[in-house]
Protein backbone atom coordinates (compact mmCIF):
# COMPACT_ATOMS: atom_id res chain seq x y z
CA UNK A 1 0.00 0.00 0.00
CA UNK A 2 2.67 2.52 0.39
CA UNK A 3 4.87 1.72 -2.18
CA UNK A 4 4.05 2.97 -5.30
CA UNK A 5 4.21 1.47 -8.68
CA UNK A 6 7.66 2.20 -11.00
CA UNK A 7 6.69 2.20 -15.05
CA UNK A 8 9.71 1.79 -16.62
CA UNK A 9 10.56 3.75 -19.74
CA UNK A 10 10.69 2.61 -23.49
CA UNK A 11 14.87 2.09 -24.31
CA UNK A 12 14.52 4.09 -27.68
CA UNK A 13 13.03 7.11 -26.19
CA UNK A 14 16.83 8.29 -24.83
CA UNK A 15 18.26 7.87 -28.04
CA UNK A 16 15.88 9.95 -29.57
CA UNK A 17 15.66 12.59 -27.43
CA UNK A 18 19.69 12.59 -27.60
CA UNK A 19 19.95 12.68 -31.41
CA UNK A 20 17.45 15.48 -31.22
CA UNK A 21 19.51 17.77 -29.70
CA UNK A 22 22.55 17.24 -31.66
CA UNK A 23 20.47 18.18 -35.05
CA UNK A 24 20.58 21.96 -35.26
CA UNK A 25 24.39 21.97 -34.21
CA UNK A 26 24.48 19.53 -36.76
CA UNK A 27 22.10 21.76 -39.47
CA UNK A 28 24.47 24.26 -38.77
CA UNK A 29 27.75 23.00 -39.56
CA UNK A 30 26.02 21.60 -42.77
CA UNK A 31 24.50 25.74 -43.48
CA UNK A 32 28.30 26.70 -42.79
CA UNK A 33 29.98 24.11 -45.04
CA UNK A 34 27.95 25.60 -48.09
CA UNK A 35 27.63 29.08 -47.53
CA UNK A 36 31.54 29.44 -45.78
CA UNK A 37 33.90 26.82 -46.22
CA UNK A 38 32.55 25.79 -49.76
CA UNK A 39 33.13 29.00 -51.73
CA UNK A 40 36.42 29.91 -50.06
CA UNK A 41 37.70 26.17 -51.35
CA UNK A 42 36.32 27.26 -54.57
CA UNK A 43 37.72 30.39 -55.24
CA UNK A 44 41.28 29.40 -53.79
CA UNK A 45 41.37 26.55 -56.57
CA UNK A 46 40.67 29.55 -59.32
CA UNK A 47 43.17 31.64 -57.80
CA UNK A 48 46.30 28.58 -57.89
CA UNK A 49 45.21 27.82 -61.41
CA UNK A 50 44.98 31.37 -62.46
CA UNK A 51 48.65 31.48 -61.10
CA UNK A 52 49.47 28.30 -62.88
CA UNK A 53 48.74 29.78 -65.95
CA UNK A 54 51.10 33.05 -65.71
CA UNK A 55 52.63 33.16 -68.99
CA UNK A 56 55.06 36.29 -70.50
CA UNK A 57 52.89 38.92 -71.64
CA UNK A 58 50.11 38.56 -69.55
CA UNK A 59 48.48 42.04 -67.76
CA UNK A 60 48.25 41.69 -63.86
CA UNK A 61 47.23 43.52 -60.97
CA UNK A 62 49.19 42.93 -57.55
CA UNK A 63 47.65 42.69 -54.35
CA UNK A 64 49.26 46.54 -54.42
CA UNK A 65 47.58 47.78 -56.52
CA UNK A 66 50.48 47.55 -59.06
CA UNK A 67 49.31 47.24 -62.80
CA UNK A 68 51.73 45.56 -65.07
CA UNK A 69 53.00 43.51 -67.94
CA UNK A 70 54.74 39.83 -66.92
CA UNK A 71 57.99 39.33 -68.55
CA UNK A 72 59.51 36.53 -66.79
CA UNK A 73 57.72 33.67 -64.56
CA UNK A 74 60.12 31.38 -62.41
CA UNK A 75 58.35 29.22 -59.79
CA UNK A 76 58.09 31.21 -56.95
CA UNK A 77 58.34 34.78 -58.47
CA UNK A 78 57.24 36.96 -61.34
CA UNK A 79 58.63 39.82 -62.78
CA UNK A 80 56.39 42.90 -63.87
CA UNK A 81 56.95 45.43 -66.25
CA UNK A 82 55.31 48.59 -64.46
CA UNK A 83 56.34 51.29 -67.00
CA UNK A 84 59.46 51.35 -69.90
CA UNK A 85 62.37 50.12 -68.39
CA UNK A 86 61.07 49.61 -65.20
CA UNK A 87 60.45 45.88 -63.53
CA UNK A 88 59.97 45.12 -59.98
CA UNK A 89 60.35 41.19 -58.77
CA UNK A 90 57.13 40.14 -56.76
CA UNK A 91 55.79 36.88 -55.17
CA UNK A 92 53.23 35.01 -57.20
CA UNK A 93 50.89 35.18 -54.48
CA UNK A 94 51.40 38.81 -54.67
CA UNK A 95 48.73 38.36 -57.86
CA UNK A 96 45.86 38.83 -57.51
CA UNK A 97 43.86 39.17 -61.32
CA UNK A 98 44.82 38.29 -64.50
CA UNK A 99 43.67 41.84 -66.73
CA UNK A 100 42.24 41.42 -70.64
CA UNK A 101 44.94 41.49 -73.23
CA UNK A 102 45.16 45.20 -74.35
CA UNK A 103 43.71 47.07 -70.37
CA UNK A 104 47.26 48.02 -69.82
CA UNK A 105 47.65 50.97 -73.36
CA UNK A 106 50.56 53.73 -70.97
CA UNK A 107 53.75 50.44 -71.50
Amino acid sequence: MFISNAYAQSAGAGLDGGLMSFLPIILMFVVLYFLMIRPQMKRQKEQRSMMDALAKNDEVITSGGVLGKVTKVTDAYVTIEVAEDTEIVVQKVAITMLLPKGTIKAL
